[in-house]
Order: structure tokens, then C-alpha cells, then sequence
């Protein structure tokens, strides 16, 4: 009997836990047919921005030709009155399926997808079986000795670490072959525009992999954090895909220094996963939820903050740049995403759902748990030992991360002029906005005070109407 394999965000055939699961099935049924399918929310898709939708489109297109173009996609939307679920019992039906495979997925919008689907099979008399997960630990797995969640990333690390992980696997080669049970509708067409072609993948995930080694793991731990070199991974694309398992990645961590800290930046991943696992509702609402009450600002002006923020109009080179970097690239360096959202947030008094979801929108790497609480973190709100008052300085960090000031210098053009540390203070120099870069929309040092003010407020609520 076959089997159908639903891709979700698994997008490769190595150390594919789910899919060697279809495979094997398939082979003990007797029929050694798999068809792959990959459903496709064209509603969703075209909310997307143009270079996320180009990086779905590349992703695609490198699967269906390590499958010698035997993956099946089919489209789902209102205008056509076909959800999700009724386009994996299609190809289920039309398959001769009895199971459908699919990784199981921990974030809230996949949970409800894969019941939604579970459900619908159900009455279809096929049986999804979920294995797996994007994860080299499984959310939920990682608890205290009386079963109780880690709130704070550290003891979270000690045990995850402890408890450890399968080695990858890699694509069961017991001569199963794909088969197309329905036409195949195509990879979508992108409604807007990339401002370049994207590279993805799994070939291309493990070449990045491999160039990462040689060019930057040894020194991680020195480099990560300076957004003028290239001494990050740039994987984060592959792992939000699934073009790449972070096992994979993991089975290869030596004892040292830098591989050690790749490591720990490996189980911040899965810490937030396993935080939004046990806290759905904190993908929008915040996991702690006095920060709800702290007064944020609306209304025109701050609106005409919100916009100059996300088109790295600040008048903060370092904010900008990062700013700059999200529209022009897809992804802003990990350092300067918690430099832009501290900014948000602190200087400009606005809630971190506006930013996280402005980076969901633009983001090739968005993983809707980093995501959330990658922003809570430095809001302040979120699951983390450090107190609110961790305020970046956006000029200090610019000096620090960006000593000569080459990142502001390539995404910051109306600054390039300006050859020395000095960029990250402009307003400070003759020349400095003569090309038309903005003086700061706001004083930094006032919206610090008044940050830490509007954090007493809440304080004193909570002293007064404890509970």
C-alpha cells in the first residue's frame, strides 16, 4: 500500500526521521510507493514579503530536484475553497493511502494545522501518523526533576545538554520509489519582487555548513557578535526550512571554545521552542503579563516612529543599518536584531508585537518561536533572568560591534563618507547629514529615563493590587 509523505517544514530527504518512517511503511505494506506532497496556503504566501516569497519558491525548487521533480504541490485558498487539510486527504484518496507522515510540528498555528488535518483524515479513514521534529530535543522533553518547565535559559542548557540526541539519519535507501498521485500544481508565482535570487536548499544548506567550519565555528565564540565580519553561520534560513536538521549540525560540535557556543546558540533555539510549546499564547501576548499594562505610546507621532524604524530612518546608524539589512537582505545580524528591538521598544515606546510581526513578515529565517521570544527577551517581558532595565545604547553598541563602521557604511549609503568610528554619531560632525541622513528622531539618554519611569509604574500596580 503507498504512503504520502506531507512536507511542512522539513524540506529535505536526509536526516528526515518522518519521511524515512513513510519510506519504511511503504516498504513493509508491500507497495514501496511514496507520494511526496507539499500544500501550499497561497492566501498566506502572497502576505508574504517578496524576498520570503522568492525563499519559499527556491526552497521548493531545490526538493523537487533532489526528487527528480516527483514532489507534488498543490494550492489551497479562499478563492479556490480548498484548505490545507482538504489537500493532503486529496492526495491521500488519490494515493490509495491508508497514512499520511509528516513531522510533527510544536509551534501553535502547526499544532492546529496538523489536528486540522488529523481530523479531516480521520473521516477519510487514513491515519496521520506524526514523528519527529524539527527540533534535536523535542519541546516538552526538558523539565525540572518534578516535571516543571525551565524558565531561564542556563539550567534549561545543563539539562537539554545532559539529556542529549540521536545521531542524523540519514535517507533510507530500501528501494522505495516517488510516485505522483495527483498533477502537480507547480511552485507558486511570487507576487512581488526580490531584489536578489536566492539561494536555498539542502545541498546548498550543507555547503553553507561546510564553508562555515573552515571560514568561522573555531573563532565563534570571539566573532559571533561583530555585525561588520562574517563570523556567523548564516544557517538560520536552512533551519527555519528544515533544509537542514539542527542534529546535523550538533553531531559535528567538538569541546571547544567556539564550537561550545554554537552549541548553547543551537539550544536557545530549542529553549524557545520549548518555551512557546508550553506557552502558546505568547507567540502575541506576553509571558509576563504585567508588562501588558505599561503605558506604550500611539497615536500619529508614534506611528511616524514606527515607520522610520522599520525603513532605518532612526537617525542611529546602527539601528538603520540593521533596519536597511531586513529589507534589503531577508535577515538582519542576531546582535543587531536585539539592537533595533531594544530601540523599539525602550526608546520609542512601542509594543514588541509590532516589531515581531513586522520581522515576520520579512525575515527568510522566521521561526515563530525565536521570533516571539527573541523579542520578548529584550522587551524585557519575556522568559529570562535579566531585568528590564537592560537598555542597548544604540551608539556605544555601533562602537562596539562595528568598530570601523563598515556595516553602517554598506547599508547606510548617505554615511559612507565618513571613513571612522565617527559614523556612529554623525550628527556630531560638519559633514555628517549633509547627504540627507536624519538627526535622531529621539534623544536616547531621555528615552532611557523614561523607560525605567514607565517600569516603575508597573511596579507600583503590582505592589497595589498584587495578584
Amino acid at each position: 500500500m503507498a504512503r504520502v509523505f506531507w512536507f511542512r517544514r522539513d524540506l529535505r530527504l536526509n536526516d528526515n526521521p518522518a519521511l524515512n518512517a513513510a519510506i519504511h511503511g511503504s516498504v513493509a505494506d508491500g507497495d514501496r510507493k511514496v507520494a511526496a506532497l507539499y500544500p501550499l496556503d497561497l492566501d498566506a504566501f502572497h502576505a508574504l514579503s517578496g524576498i520570503r516569497q522568492h525563499s519559499l519558491v527556491a526552497s521548493l525548487d531545490a526538493l523537487g530536484a533532489s526528487m527528480d521533480r516527483m514532489l507534488t504541490i498543490r494550492h489551497a485558498s479562499k478563492e479556490a475553497g480548498l484548505t490545507i487539510a482538504q489537500a493532503v486527504v486529496a492526495e491521500a484518496l488519490a494515493a490509495g493511502a491508508k497514512t499520511v507522515h509528516a513531522t510533527r510540528a510544536f509551534d501553535p498555528d502547526g499544532v492546529a494545522e496538523q489536528n486540522a488535518v488529523g481530523v479531516a483524515l480521520a473521516k477519510a479513514g487514513v491515519f496521520l501518523e506524526l514523528t519527529g521534529s524539527y527540533y534535536a530535543v523535542d519541546p516538552g522533553v526538558v523539565g525540572k526533576p518534578d516535571g516543571s518547565p525551565y524558565k531561564v535559559y542556563t539550567p534549561f542548557f545543563k539539562r537539554w545538554f545532559e539529556l542529549g540526541w540521536s545521531k542524523p539519519e540519514a535517507l533510507a535507501e530500501v528501494g522505495h520509489s516517488w510516485f505522483i498521485a495527483e498533477p502537480c500544481q507547480g511552485r507558486p508565482t511570487p507576487s512581488k519582487e526580490s531584489p536578489f535570487e536566492i539561494k536555498a536548499g539542502e545541498a546548498y544548506a550543507l555547503r553553507t555548513w561546510e564553508r562555515f567550519k573552515k571560514r568561522a565555528l573555531f573563532n565563534y565564540d570571539e566573532m559571533r557578535n561583530r555585525a561588520d565580519v562574517s563570523g556567523t553561520s548564516h544557517l538560520s534560513h536552512a533551519l527555519a526550512f528544515g533544509e537542514i536538521h539542527p542534529r546535523t549540525l550538533l553531531a559535528e560540535l567538538a569541546d571547544s571554545p567556539g564550537h561550545n557556543v554554537f552549541r548553547k546558540e543551537i539550544a536557545w533555539r530549542e529553549f524557545y521552542a520549548d518555551v512557546l510549546w508550553r506557552n502558546p499564547h505568547t507567540t502575541t501576548e506576553y509571558y509576563e503579563p504585567r508588562f501588558a499594562e505599561m503605558r506604550y505610546d500611539t497615536g500619529p507621532e508614534a506611528e511616524a516612529k514606527f515607520e522610520a524604524w522599520k525603513q532605518g530612518k532612526t537617525g542611529y546608524p546602527m539601528v538603520d543599518a540593521g533596519m536597511r539589512q531586513l529589507l534589503a537582505d531577508g535577515w538582519i545580524h542576531n546582535r543587531v536584531r536585539m539592537i533595533v528591538a531594544s530601540f523599539l521598544v525602550k526608546d520609542l515606546h512601542l509594543e514588541w508585537q509590532r516589531g515581531a510581526a513586522w520581522f515576520e513578515e520579512n525575515l527568510t529565517d522566521f521561526d515563530p518561536a525565536s521570533n516571539a521570544h527573541g523579542w520578548q527577551w529584550t522587551a524585557g517581558c519575556g522568559t529570562d533572568a535579566s531585568p528590564y532595565y537592560r537598555v542597548f545604547n544604540p551608539i556605544l553598541q555601533g562602537y562596539k560591534f562595528d568598530p570601523r563602521g563598515d556595516y553602517v557604511r554598506k547599508y547606510v549609503p548617505e554615511l559612507a563618507h565618513i571613513w571612522d568610528d565617527g559614523i556612529h554619531e554623525p550628527w556630531n560632525r560638519l559633514d555628517g547629514l549633509v547627504h540627507g541622513y536624519p538627526a535622531p528622531i529621539v534623544d536616547h539618554s531621555v528615552e532611557r529615563d523614561e523607560s525605567l519611569a514607565r517600569l516603575a509604574e508597573i511596579k507600583v500596580l503590582k505592589e497595589e493590587f498584587p495578584g
